[in-house]
């Protein structure tokens, strides 16, 4: 099951918000989005088979949607990227929404899990560049993904409320840490951190012949951070 709560990125500038998740809300009240009733209902153990193809069909998902796009993928080309048959894939995600919302929750699960692999290491500061690099990285990969699940759940959504609370608790768990290590400015912020990670996110999708330039930005934050004086 997923940290957030349901069955298991994110750049996000629509509303002119300019946050790179979606904030929760106070309250949901399901006004926001057309939310299934799948988001909140756990679903059924599967059988180990059963789960293996469910894995591999998020992974080959993230991988065309990527590649194409969250609204021009192919079905058909992630069931056979999967390895099985697009029936096996209805089976697992009766609707194109249901496979988006899956891949969303998986991938945010995932990071969650660094973060929590993380926070063990022995380095507070290196723990929290390797998490931001990831973000990154996560955070470019599924930016039409987010797209499509803006338009048709809405930012308030119970799910993309959810999966962000999931990345800033993160976020404000691997700071805290580093800070109480004296490897961060004490000033520093995990809203802030997040904002300039976004920045860099839009900066390296204007200029996609210089892949170099995200490692860098990422270097200059991590600079600034450290401690003063």
């Amino acid at each position: 099951m997923s940290k957030t709560g349901v069955p298991a990125d994110v750049e996000h500038t629509a509303g002119g918000s300019g946050e790179p998740f979606p904030r929760a809300s106070s309250a949901v009240d399901g006004s926001g989005g057309s939310s299934s009733q799948a988001s909140t209902i756990a679903p059924r153990p599967m059988r180990a088979d059963a789960q293996r193809n469910y894995q591999r069909l998020l992974d080959a998902a993230v991988t065309v949607f990527a590649e194409h796009g969250a609204d021009d993928a192919s079905l058909e080309e992630i069931a056979r990227r999967a390895g099985v048959g697009i029936g096996t894939l209805y089976r697992h995600f009766p609707t194109r929404q249901a496979l988006l919302e899956a891949v969303y929750r998986d991938q945010v699960d995932g990071m969650r899990a660094k973060a929590d692999e993380l926070l063990e290491s022995d380095s507070p500061s290196e723990a929290l560049a390797e998490w931001l690099r990831a973000l990154s990285a996560f955070s470019s990969t599924k930016r039409s993904l987010t797209a499509a699940l803006l338009e048709t759940l809405g930012k308030d959504s119970e799910l993309l409320s959810a999966c962000s609370a999931v990345i800033y608790g993160a976020a404000d768990e691997l700071l805290i840490r580093a800070k109480e290590a004296g490897a961060v400015r004490p000033d520093a912020d995990g809203r802030d951190l997040m904002r300039l990670v976004h920045a860099v996110n839009i900066a390296a999708q204007h200029t996609p012949t210089d892949p170099g330039q995200r490692d860098r930005l990422i270097g200059i934050i991590l600079d600034g951070l450290k401690p003063q004086g």
